[in-house]
């Protein structure tokens, strides 16, 4: 097939149209990333509020591996994208083929320690090994592990095309993965005993008669994580399946999976700082979760739907920051600074309004949207009040969530990786978990106090990364001329001086 050149041109002519170009179908994707969780999250509510705690007691060590892969998948990006530059298309399908080969090797790794050692990890966020919670939990996390492979088969493929020019594929994949999903969940947790689905569309009879033939009353916790496997592994196999037919114009061949110790090495220098920014973060909400079990199990629940909720306007602000990294790149690549900034500060209003109304939404349905993941007739009450509050406190701060994401990614997109890794940790183990635990301890006000403790550090945060966005250096952390075009050197603008470096 004709290869169709889909690339986006950032350093010339108006800004608004190239970036929405580039960015929509990176939001839309990582929107219906988020729905893996939401349709999940809704299923598994129809259980009640153990088994959506046991779903929140797993999320932080998921979140760990995800961060891993899709970390260490940006190198992907970054080299496929260099390559594709400079016309190497040769070096293109060696990248893309040793991307694949390391994040299988890593991804297999994963996954037999995550399965080995959930039920010795779990408890040290809070379950109680014995208890319905633990092994649900342990089972819904097993399950995952052992589907890790297709996970980061998923953000290789995605990595791949973002540096190839193409964000729309991954996001055609990703809707008929999310579908594929959602039609699962349903039959796999809750088989055909007391379906919300089919008592949703008016057919209880036939979910009677489904029942009375086939005595399926479903797979709990556990279906959830298989449909989720099913449909992950559905997607990677469908990429992978694109790539290697030259249908998206990489024609992949197995000969670029055999390992090349230069290109490995370049995959791990390139994504290890992305990738330890990620994992961070995920280790904070670790550390949050643990500090949401100090309240109990209530708060877990409640904390498990907030979290869900708010990722609805994280992960669009993820992908609006994958678009401003790449203007920021391309604009100081070609001498444009002034460009640059303007391109995140057109970035920051779009975005900058779109966080807004989910702030006020937030705000206004609280109640509403808590009480859509739950049967009110089997959730404790104090669940409902608690998830309410989580909205009130939290949502009117999601602007500033979203507006830093927005300008850490200006400094990753500069170069910078250790200055962008620095606020995400500032973010999280400093201005978000010892003010936490200081409310939850020292002042004794429970979930509110975590609540709290989530709002502050969106505050703080976003008013450091505006101040160093504004009056920092960042803008001149490129790297040189010459170095430009060298996919090689792809790693070096990490030394340049950063806030935490500065010193």
């Amino acid at each position: 097939m004709p290869e169709t050149d889909r690339s986006v041109d950032l350093t010339e002519g108006p800004l608004l149209r190239p970036l929405l170009a580039l960015s929509l179908p990176l939001v839309g994707t990582q929107l219906l990333q988020v729905a893996y969780n939401l349709v999940d999250t809704f299923v598994v509510g129809q259980l009640g509020g153990e088994a959506v705690a046991a779903l929140t007691y797993s999320l932080p060590f998921i979140f760990v591996t995800i961060s891993l892969g899709s970390g260490l998948t940006i190198a992907g990006t970054v080299l496929v994208s260099q390559h594709r530059g400079a016309g190497n298309d040769e070096r293109v399908r060696t990248v893309a083929g040793q991307t694949i080969a390391v994040t299988a090797a890593v991804s297999g790794l994963l996954s037999a320690v995550g399965f080995l050692v959930a039920p010795i990890l779990l408890p040290y966020v809070g379950t109680t090994p014995g208890s319905a919670i633990h092994a649900m939990a342990v089972d819904y996390t097993r399950i995952v592990f052992a589907g890790t492979a297709f996970m980061f088969g998923a953000f290789a493929f995605q990595a791949i095309l973002r540096g190839w020019g193409d964000t729309k594929t991954p996001m055609y994949l990703m809707l008929g993965s999310v579908l594929a999903n959602a039609v699962l969940d349903p039959f796999f947790v809750l088989g055909f005993d007391e379906n919300v689905v089919f008592e949703m569309a008016g057919l209880t009879g036939l979910e009677a008669t489904l029942y009375d033939l086939t005595g399926f009353a479903g797979m709990g916790v556990e279906g959830a994580a298989i449909a989720t496997v099913i449909a992950r592994g559905g997607a990677a196999v469908a990429g992978f399946w694109l790539l290697f037919s030259g249908r998206l114009g990489i024609a992949l061949s197995f000969s670029d999976l055999r390992p090349d110790r230069e290109t490995v090495r370049k995959i791990l220098d390139v994504g290890g700082p992305a990738g330890l920014e990620r994992s961070a973060d995920s280790l904070a909400y670790t550390g949050m979760t643990v500090l949401v079990a100090m309240v109990g199990t209530n708060a877990v629940a409640a904390y498990g739907v907030g979290n869900r909720i708010n990722t609805l306007v994280y992960l669009p602000a993820v992908g609006l920051a994958q678009g401003v990294e790449t203007a920021v790149g391309q604009n100081l690549g070609a001498d444009q600074a002034g460009r640059a900034r303007r391109s995140v500060l057109l970035a920051a209003g779009l975005g900058g309004g779109l966080f807004l109304l989910a702030s006020a939404g937030a705000y206004a349905f609280a109640a509403a949207i808590v009480a859509s993941f739950f049967d009110a007739a089997r959730t404790d009450p104090e669940i409902l009040s608690m998830g309410a509050d989580y909205f009130r406190i939290i949502g009117p701060t999601y602007v500033f969530m979203g507006l830093f994401h927005l300008f850490n990614a200006a400094f990753r997109g500069a170069g910078s990786t250790r200055t962008a890794l620095a606020f995400s940790i500032t973010s999280q183990w400093l201005f978000r978990i010892p003010p936490t635990l200081l409310f939850i301890t020292v002042f004794g006000i429970g979930a509110a106090g975590v609540w709290w403790g989530i709002a502050v550090s969106h505050l703080a945060a976003a008013a450091v990364v505006a101040a160093w966005f504004i009056f920092g250096n960042w803008d001149d952390s490129v790297v040189g001329e010459g170095d430009a075009n060298d996919a090689d050197e792809a790693g070096d603008a990490d030394d340049r001086e950063s806030p935490a470096s500065a010193d």
